[in-house]
Order: C-alpha cells, then structure tokens, then sequence
C-alpha cells in the first residue's frame, strides 16, 4: 500500500471515530443536561432514554474504532522512528480506550438512577438525581483524567508527523501545541474547576491542529517521501 493510501486509511478512520464519539462528547450533553439542576437533568435522560443510550453506544463504538486509528498511524509513520512510533500507540490507544469502556458504565449507572423502579424504590427522586448527577460527574472527571492521554500521544505523533518529510511540518509542530492545551484543560478541570471552561475556550485554536491533521490525512493523503537535506 502506497502512502498515500495509508495516509488517507488513517485519517478517514480518525474522522469516523472521532465523529462517533463526539454524540456522547458534545451533543448529548448539549441536549439533555441542565447546569445546576439534577433533578431537570435526570428529567431530560428518563424522558429521552433512547437518545441517552444512543450516547453510550457511541462511546463504545468510537472507543473501539479509536483503538485503530493509532494503529492505522503506526503503519503510516513506523519508519520514521519505531520507537516513537509505538510510544504513540501505547499512549494513544492502550492508555485511552480502556478509560471509555469504563465511562460507559457509569453512564449505565446514571441512566438506571433516572429511570428510578426496581430496587430503586427505597430511593426518593430527589436522592436519585443527586446519586445520577455524582455518576455525570464521575463520568466527567473521567474524561478529564483521559484528556492527560489524549494530550501526551500527540507527542510523539506530532514529532513523527515533523520528521515524516511527507507531511507538513506546521501539522507536526501544531499537534504538539494541542497535547499542551489538552494537558492544559485536564488541569484546571482538577485544579481550578471554576475556569475550566475558560481554558477550554481558549485553547480551541491549539486542539484545532488535531481536526486539521485527520483531514489533511483523509484529503489530501501524504506525498511520496523524499530524501532529507542529510542525505538520511
């Protein structure tokens, strides 16, 4: 397979994985949780379950399909440099899909909370959607615990893209800013919760540098490798 075909295998697999991911991400949130209010939140999730339990399978689906995108990279960027090549997959596969299997249990665990019934029934609603809202919440600082991965693979990546001499080298240097904005937002998640959405906001222009690269990849695929001014 050319590398041009590698290329466009990985960043196609990287757009369908990140776009199926992104319903549980993004949209479910933007749809169904009410900030400040557990017992609207848990209102929302009982009367749309159907769409709460498309959000856990898409979790699930993207977690699967984002094993390979590291591995689709691997094949793309090995000869570049292995070593980095397989530090890239440790920490962007191994390290990370294991944490979104685990974040579709504590969803399962809020979605039982808001449907109430069974062995529920000891449980008033008011102590159901506080009990619902620490699962949301465990569920979200999972996510922030994740962001340290989803930040330190660009590492290696970044520096594997910037040696590759068939993709440019401002994605490499770009990706790289995005793993210090996702480190960035996983901090002050922890730290200063109160400006997480802040850094968030303002770190968008670095974490762009990873949607630029997987199009890039799937567009415009990579050119055939050149001899370095080294002579290597």
């Amino acid at each position: 397979m050319s590398l041009g075909s590698k290329a466009r295998v990985a960043g196609l697999l990287y757009v369908l994985a990140s776009a199926v991911g992104v319903v549980r991400l993004l949209i479910v949130p933007s749809k169904l949780f009410v900030h400040g209010d557990a017992a609207a939140t848990v209102a929302n999730i009982a009367a749309h379950e159907w769409f709460f339990r498309v959000g856990i399978a898409s979790e699930l689906v993207g977690a699967v399909l984002w094993f390979f995108v590291p591995i689709a990279l691997y094949r793309l960027l090995n000869d570049v440099d292995h070593e980095l090549a397989v530090l890239m997959v440790i920490l962007g596969a191994v390290m990370q899909v294991p944490l979104f299997f685990v974040n579709s249990a504590t969803d399962v665990a809020t979605l039982q909370l808001a449907r109430g019934g069974d062995f529920f029934g000891a449980i008033d609603a008011p102590q159901r959607a506080a009990l619902a809202m620490l699962f949301l919440d465990l569920h979200h600082h999972i996510d922030l615990a994740n962001a340290i991965f989803w930040g330190l693979w660009l590492v290696p990546y970044g520096i594997l893209v910037y040696r590759s001499n068939f993709l440019p080298r401002f994605l490499g240097v770009w990706l790289i800013g995005a793993c210090l904005a996702w480190l960035a937002f996983s901090a002050a998640g922890f730290l200063f919760p109160d400006h997480e959405g802040a850094v968030y906001r303002w770190s968008q222009p670095l974490m762009l540098g990873e949607v630029v690269t997987m199009l890039w990849l799937a567009i415009a695929g990579a050119r055939e490798r050149r001899p370095s001014s080294d002579g290597n």
